[in-house]
């Protein structure tokens, strides 16, 4: 490693989160909407390493691809799967006092589309798959991880009941 480059990477735990951040957009040429100070500072030096090293070897970049295609990453059941309202083994958890009774269909509009969700007596029915719990909605409709419960109105603000 480079003397420069690694004095530049030893300073970076000093700087401020704002200087930080200017330093992030100028590295990786779009702002970050991050404000965690340790989460910059790595992220930093690793770009900043890979700019000067040269980044990932083909011989790894290739591996990464293999991974990936080995990886199972369905987003959905296989088409001679069983039926998706038929769970292949029925799951059974308390009832949730929270939750309306089974049939009722949950509406919410989410970035220009409406999300329809039926309750069933196990599961939760959304877009021909049947999910364990809302939250599991929540994710797939969203991409992140969310309450379930709050994400479609279930709960007040702030979690009270």
């Amino acid at each position: 490693m480079h003397p420069d480059l690694a004095t530049e990477i030893a300073a970076l735990p000093r700087l401020r989160v704002s200087e930080l951040r200017a330093k992030f957009a100028a590295v990786f040429g779009e702002p970050t909407p991050s404000h965690n100070k340790l989460w910059l500072v790595k992220r930093l030096a690793w770009r900043l390493q890979a700019l000067a090293e040269g980044g990932l070897s083909e011989c790894a970049r290739r591996r990464a691809a293999e991974l990936v295609q080995e990886a199972d990453l369905r987003l959905s059941a296989p088409p001679d799967g069983p039926a998706p309202s038929e769970p292949s083994s029925p799951v059974r958890w308390p009832a949730d006092a929270r939750l309306p009774r089974p049939g009722t269909m949950l509406t919410r509009r989410y970035k220009g589309r409406t999300i329809t969700v039926e309750i069933l007596e196990h599961g939760f029915a959304y877009d021909g798959q049947v999910y364990r719990s809302l939250s599991a909605v929540a994710k797939a409709v969203t991409g992140s991880h969310c309450s379930g419960h709050f994400f479609f109105g279930l709960t007040a603000k702030g979690g009270d009941q």
